[in-house]
């Protein structure tokens, strides 16, 4: 019996007409991926399964092609195996092969041509139902010396998949498209990103600005906003006050930061008598999609407090707990974030956590589960929690990580998304509306994923308290 740790081929002289060897494998989604990302082949038939329905044809050609890889794995590990040269091959695809479909690939000696040491194989994939899938004949050329080596383990590879945005615009999509006044859109990326929301069917767009720089922008960008209503404003300053009276009259749901500076449109924001202030503390959070990661993250605050107090992290707290709401997190579990789980006197972040805890006992931040203080690591992972001994709902099973500030924040929604190929929608919670406050450095996913979010957002204010602006004041 062949040691499963050995590679082995056999040579020429020890194949008989007749020999035969198999492969069993289930499709996979991370199949098709790994296909489209080897081939470049992105084809709708395969990598959408709705289109895939529809084009039946292709579908058995993409997910076919896949049924080839495994006849060739056999050709290539088992029967010749290593040394194998391949000459040619002719298959018929005769049904699709779907996600979850487990297909047999079998090859069969039919024949053997001493002079070159060729060898001719007939072929088949069966599914898990015994159907044919795939039938035909390959020609190889036999190693003529024996090989026997360890085999090497398969790589370990991961898909960067970003599913949950995908649904989250589906669900902003499903409704009316929010009415949104953009601050100073007044470069071609500004530009883009509104009429890329404007697409998706997230918003309908109000441009406050200067009318002739937003023409040059929309110009610059090849976008047509003439569908867009446009409010001339003469400089930035006086965009991103019109565009708050804007939501403060209730002609606007959403505003979204055009070419400005955040800090120029979060003063407006802010201000006593004309900004968007409620009695909560106004808060950013970013919904990290990290891939391979079983849940949403999300980081909070990164963008708007740089040294939050107690009374400012427990408004924080509530923010994000309704925004995980929103997302369909239904008791989500916060983890006060700091660098040790143990309390220390000398670290405020640890108090700061300790009292946030006791808070959320008494019902003072209510609609999840706190606790803390506790290290990254053991938050958002279940083994190094249970490796420190910690016995909490909440550690390894975070659904939303509260910073000791802003530069923690902002570091570690940065490094997910730079080394782990994560994607963060951010957005601007605790004002009168939600605020879409997008980068340059954003993805087009990015993008329409943070208004998807604010869209969401509002729909939830307008369902909690119906005719007014600000369902948490």
């Amino acid at each position: 019996m062949t040691d499963p740790a050995l590679i082995e081929n056999r040579t020429f002289d020890e194949i008989a007409i007749g020999d035969s060897a198999s492969l069993t494998r289930q499709l996979t989604a991370d199949d098709i991926q790994l296909f489209a990302a080897v081939s470049g082949d992105v084809n709708p038939a395969h990598m959408d399964p709705a289109y895939a329905e529809t084009d039946m044809f292709h579908r058995v050609i993409a997910h076919g092609m896949w049924g080839a890889g495994l006849i060739s794995a056999v050709l290539g590990t088992e029967l010749p195996g290593p040394g194998a040269i391949y000459l040619g091959q002719s298959l018929r695809f005769s049904r699709p092969v779907g996600v979850g479909d487990t297909v047999t690939a079998t090859v069969t000696v039919t024949a053997k041509k001493p002079e070159h040491h060729i060898v001719t194989l007939a072929c088949a994939c069966i599914n898990h139902n015994g159907e044919t899938v795939i039938s035909g004949e390959a020609e190889v050329k036999a190693p003529t010396e024996k090989v026997s080596r360890a085999r090497v383990p398969v790589p370990d590879v991961r898909i960067a998949r970003h599913d949950r945005f995908h649904a989250l615009v589906q669900g902003a999509a499903s409704g009316e498209p929010a009415v949104t006044a953009v601050a100073h859109p007044c470069s071609a990326d500004a530009v883009a990103a509104v009429a890329e929301a404007a697409e998706a069917g997230l918003i309908r767009p109000v441009l406050v600005g200067p009318a002739t720089k937003i023409q040059a922008a929309a110009e610059a960008a090849g976008v047509d906003i003439s569908a867009f209503r446009l409010i001339d404003a003469p400089h930035s300053h006086a965009a991103a006050a019109r565009a708050v009276e804007l939501v403060r009259a209730g002609e606007a749901a959403l505003l979204m930061k055009g070419s400005l500076h955040t800090d120029e449109l979060m003063a407006e924001v802010v201000h006593a008598d004309t900004g968007l202030r409620t009695e909560r503390r106004i808060s950013h959070a970013y919904v990290m999609d990290v891939p391979g990661h079983p849940r949403p993250l999300v980081i909070t605050d990164a963008a708007i407090n740089i040294t939050p107090t107690l009374e400012d992290k427990a408004d924080i707290a509530r923010n994000a707990i309704d925004l995980a709401h929103v997302i369909g997190i239904e008791r989500p579990n916060v983890a006060i974030v700091a660098a040790v789980e143990t309390v220390n006197p000398k670290m405020q972040a640890t108090l700061d956590a300790a009292a946030l805890c006791k808070m959320a006992d008494r019902g003072q931040i209510a609609g999840g589960v706190l606790d803390g203080p506790l290290a990254l690591d053991n938050a958002i992972s279940e083994a190094a929690a249970r490796e420190k001994g910690i016995v909490s709902p909440v550690a390894g099973q975070a659904d939303v990580l509260l910073v000791p500030d802003l530069e923690a924040g902002n570091i570690a929604a940065k490094q997910l998304t730079f080394l782990a190929g994560a994607d963060a929608a951010g957005v601007v919670l605790g004002a009168r509306a939600p605020i879409i406050l997008t980068s340059r450095a954003d993805s087009r996913r990015t993008r329409i994923a943070s208004c998807a979010l604010a869209v969401l957002l509002a729909r939830a204010d307008t369902k909690a308290a119906p005719g007014t602006g600000d369902a948490r004041a």
